[in-house]
């Protein structure tokens, strides 16, 4: 079926809905990389009650991806089926209520990182130093800098693929390292923290030590996607990347960053599959020179060309 008679079936077929619909909308806007092909579908939903009717109504067989700001994202270059979802304005509210915050999927984790501060409220600092958003940071309990999403965890509330809400309890979420044991097609819509009184000076200070060493050591104003890899136990992978010769390393106009050599970079030019192919030829090495298979942590996702 040609792209064009794709576009007429899946627009018949869409539910209507209060938010934005776009058709192949080009993705590399919005990801970190810059790079990679269109959605079939952007949906960008008014708010939870448009988003659980519009998933209750479009036919099941029809794949559906939320998509935050594309900081642990790999687009490939075919693009996506289906639809993409991304959250607007109304997924990004932040509320406090006493030691509890509230935030939506869509709001930035550095946001969150400072209405805890404003609030007082300790224990959020390391989302300063977590380049992405709430509804990520819940779907693979996003950490850094010693501590994750689990240490803080209260609450949280998901919607499936049939549209029904869910709350989930911190024994339901089922947290493990970079991981979270909910159903694949659970969307996170919001999540409930909690954190501990401490001073605004103390709290601004750990937050600023996260930022000088994230400039310090990652190349911060790149195209760059995060951390490519997973730290195996008791491991870094920059250092076995960088023990197997891969600083500099380059495929295409994608190459391993010489700041940090966990991190992939668009040098401006590059494809998803440069990007990718380098990602697996950075394993490669690895495991040929210290025998340890490193696990992507970003997520790969759409059709090769």
């Amino acid at each position: 079926m040609s792209s064009l008679a794709r576009q007429i079936s899946i627009k018949d077929i869409l539910p209507n809905a209060r938010g934005k619909i776009e058709l192949d909308a080009p993705l590399s806007r919005l990801t970190w990389f810059r790079t990679g092909g269109n959605a079939e579908v952007l949906f960008t939903p008014e708010d939870e009650e448009d988003l659980c009717g519009f998933l209750r109504t479009l036919p099941k067989d029809v794949p559906v991806l939320p998509l935050g700001v594309g900081s642990n994202l790999l687009i490939r270059d075919g693009g996506i089926d289906g639809v993409v979802i991304r959250f607007g304005k109304k997924f990004a509210e932040i509320s406090v209520d006493g030691d509890l915050l509230t935030a939506g999927a869509g709001a930035t984790d550095i946001s969150v990182a400072h209405a805890a501060l404003d609030a007082e409220l300790a224990g959020f600092e390391f989302l300063r130093g977590v380049p992405g958003t709430i509804g990520g940071a819940l779907k693979m309990n996003a950490g850094a800098y010693g501590a994750e999403v689990e240490d803080i965890f209260q609450s949280a509330r998901a919607v499936d693929r049939s549209g029904g809400v869910h709350t989930l309890t911190l024994e339901e979420m089922d947290f493990s390292y970079r991981h979270v044991g909910v159903p694949d097609d659970y969307i996170f819509i919001s999540g409930t923290f909690e954190g501990t009184r401490d001073s605004k000076e103390k709290i601004k200070k750990r937050m600023d030590d996260i930022a000088e060493a994230r400039e310090e050591s990652q190349p911060l104003r790149t195209r760059t996607g995060g951390s490519t890899f997973k730290n195996p136990d008791d491991l870094s992978a920059w250092k076995l990347i960088d023990g197997a010769g891969c600083r500099g390393l380059k495929v295409g106009g994608a190459r391993v960053s010489e700041k940090h050599c966990n991190f992939l970079i668009n040098e401006g030019e590059a494809t998803a599959s440069d990007i990718e192919e380098l990602g697996e030829e950075v394993r490669r090495r690895v495991m040929n020179n210290s025998g340890v298979k490193l696990e992507w942590e970003i997520k790969r996702i759409g059709k090769r060309i």
